[in-house]
């Protein structure tokens, strides 16, 4: 069997190494997830909630090693992994409170003259395979592989191979909180073992990765008609207008571009501000950006910790070479740092434009461009200039400009005054080349059944 070697970004050292998959263990635990299904949907869903609830209270009492955990093998500055371990509590509360009415049996139509009853019930899909990210594996595998769960699913989880020891402790954690192993079960390994995955006989497809992976995913969930969600890349714009508190505007938005080290599906990676603020705006941004404490990301002073992925840092370099060469400004930052480990610069471009690849192509790193507009008009034509449409933000005193500026956007969130935030109430979804489907909300829940139609008449 191969091994899955797991590496510190930060000092480019092994970690550990886990048996890795092969296509053959994969349909073992196919099989053995299908075997299990049945019993697992007949378990009352208040059983489903006392494991969900001990499973709340493991990851809390557990949040300082688990962080650690996912700091050493994905780089993400130790408080921020504190973060996310906490935010996913509020996820948890949410999931337990929404589903038992989620699954509530819907009469539509009760006749007494007719004797006839309408009614639809919310039936489990099946086998569900979630094949996830590392960039927040607590947050996007619990969206996924929490809601499945409760809807009666059994999941084959399979985590990045960037944060497989996280998988490892997701998986302990919730058999020790009494979710059946064969109901939740690991797939440890790269590639392979993710194709294998989703190649296999499951009845649903949920995947967070790169648009390029989703397509080849896509092809292979296309055949057997398997569900088929895909929570995929973006190059999530922002639009500052002129009427708009600078100081507050480049706070946020440097947290927004920068947070997880630029690591995030919903970073803020286009900044269009109106021409009337671009200098004042610009010198506030640089000033945030270099106020971002770069190093060791299990100090507790580190805001920017290194890529995750090594091959990521030449991307950022070509970003930046290409900029410089078609007349772009480097503000700020700009190269690889001389280090061990996977480590860029915070860096900041101005007099950009969208022939340039930091406009077009996902950054997923420490970078940020920003450019002058004239208007509104223009910054909605430049904001829908993209085959992604993740999320999109407008700073402006005015909601009324604010709402019908992001009207016209083509995204899956739109944000008045903020950016880079997900709530467990509201959809997270995507348009083009940022996925199909959705996680999260009451309709999160619902994607992991398939409605049934009733039809009772009396004799």
């Amino acid at each position: 069997m191969n091994a899955l070697e797991i590496v510190n970004p930060a000092t480019g050292r092994v970690l550990d190494s886990l048996p890795a998959d092969d296509a053959a263990v994969v349909a073992a635990k196919c099989a053995a997830a299908r075997r299990a299904q049945p019993g697992w949907a007949r378990v009352p869903l208040a059983r489903k909630l006392q494991a969900l609830a001990a499973l709340r209270a493991r990851l809390e009492s557990g949040r300082d090693e688990l962080a650690r955990i996912l700091t050493l093998e994905t780089g993400k500055p130790i408080v921020q992994s504190r973060h996310e371990l906490r935010g996913v509590l509020e996820r948890i509360d949410f999931f337990a409170a929404a589903t038992p009415s989620v699954l509530e049996p819907e009469t539509v139509l009760d006749d007494p003259a007719a004797g006839l009853t309408e009614r639809i019930t919310h039936e489990p899909l099946g086998v569900v395979a979630n094949i996830s990210a590392w960039n927040y594996p607590y947050f996007v595998g619990g969206n996924v592989f929490i809601p499945a769960l409760l809807t009666g699913n059994t999941v084959l989880y399979k985590p990045s191979e960037h944060a497989a020891l996280t998988g490892v402790a997701i998986t302990l954690a919730l058999h020790a909180s009494g979710f059946p192993s064969d109901g939740f079960i690991s797939v440890i390994g790269g590639g392979a073992a993710g194709a294998a995955l989703a190649a296999g006989p499951v009845d649903g497809i949920f995947f967070t990765g790169s648009h390029a992976t989703g397509r080849q995913i896509a092809a292979a969930a296309g055949p057997d008609f398997k569900k088929l969600q895909l929570e995929l890349g973006g190059k999530d714009p922002v639009y500052v207008c002129a009427d708009a508190d600078v100081a507050k505007a480049a706070a946020s938005l440097a947290d927004g571009a920068f947070y997880n080290t630029g690591q995030s599906c919903c970073s803020v990676e286009r900044i269009y501000v109106q021409e009337a603020i671009l200098g004042a705006f610009l010198e506030a941004l640089v000033a945030e950006v270099r106020r971002f404490p770069v190093g060791d990301p299990l100090d507790e002073s580190t805001y920017i910790g290194p890529l995750a992925r090594r091959p990521q840092l030449a991307v950022l370099e070509n970003q930046v070479a290409d900029a410089k060469s078609k007349g772009a400004r480097l503000l700020l930052g700009g190269r690889t740092i001389d280090r061990p480990g996977n480590f860029f610069e915070p860096t900041v471009l101005a007099a950009v434009d969208h022939t340039m690849a930091v406009m077009r192509d996902e950054s997923f790193g420490p970078i940020i461009g920003v450019m002058g507009v004239a208007g509104d008009a223009e910054a909605v034509s430049l904001m829908n200039d993209t085959d992604y449409g993740l999320t999109a933000g407008v700073f402006s005193p005015d909601r009324e400009r604010a709402e019908r500026i992001l009207a016209a956007v083509r995204c899956g969130s739109a944000y008045w005054n903020c950016c880079d935030r997900v709530s467990p109430r509201l959809p997270w979804s995507g348009v083009g080349h940022s996925g199909i489907g959705v996680t999260l909300s009451t309709h999160g829940i619902r994607t992991f059944t398939r409605p049934k139609a009733w039809h009772l008449r009396k004799a």
